[in-house]
């Protein structure tokens, strides 16, 4: 390869880096948007402002990444209908000691099992983006915006923490 083609190289790349956090983050603002729709749909449900736990691994870059981009997504505070949801990072070992907030939102790489089942103790909410944490029964719902809507609902999680969803939104939804 020539010297003449390498800057060129250089900039593409730097160029596909710098796209690439930005992806990441228009994603999880989807995804953010689609979870505090769903929170809306909860009988007798959060009103005003609700705090989202933003469960992430500090030993993971994916987890780190996603917990970012959701932050920032949320800034200081994100409007869902009559919600306005504001974020809080919660360390994934913290989940059990965790006061304050309306759900949680488990991200990718967070192993789902113990952060669920100290949700569940605590009657909260879990949501992720990995459709594998609702069908594992780890989360209440998985949310996914892209390619299209889908949010998938597990019954018997949502059973643990007394999560009853209205009528017209178990009409969108899969459950399992």
């Amino acid at each position: 390869m020539s010297n003449k083609f390498k800057p060129g190289v250089l900039v593409l790349s730097a160029l596909t880096l710098a796209a690439t956090p930005l992806a990441a983050h228009a994603d999880a603002a989807k995804d953010l948007q689609v979870a505090g729709r769903a929170l809306t749909f909860l009988e007798n449900g959060p009103t005003g402002k609700a705090t989202l736990g933003v469960v992430f691994d500090p030993s993971k870059p994916a987890s780190v990444a996603e917990k970012n981009a959701l932050m920032a997504a949320i800034g200081g505070g994100m409007s869902a209908g009559a919600l306005t949801v504001v974020g809080k990072p919660v360390e994934a070992g913290d989940v059990a000691s965790v006061s304050g907030v309306t759900a949680l939102y488990i991200t990718t790489g967070v192993n789902a099992g113990p952060v669920g089942a100290a949700a569940k103790a605590k009657k909260l909410i879990t949501i992720g983006s990995d459709v594998g944490c609702a069908t594992s029964g780890a989360c209440v719902m998985s949310v996914s915006a892209d390619p299209k809507v889908e949010i998938v609902v597990s019954r018997s999680a949502a059973a643990a923490v007394g999560a009853v969803f209205k009528a017209a939104f178990r009409m969108m939804i899969r459950e399992v």
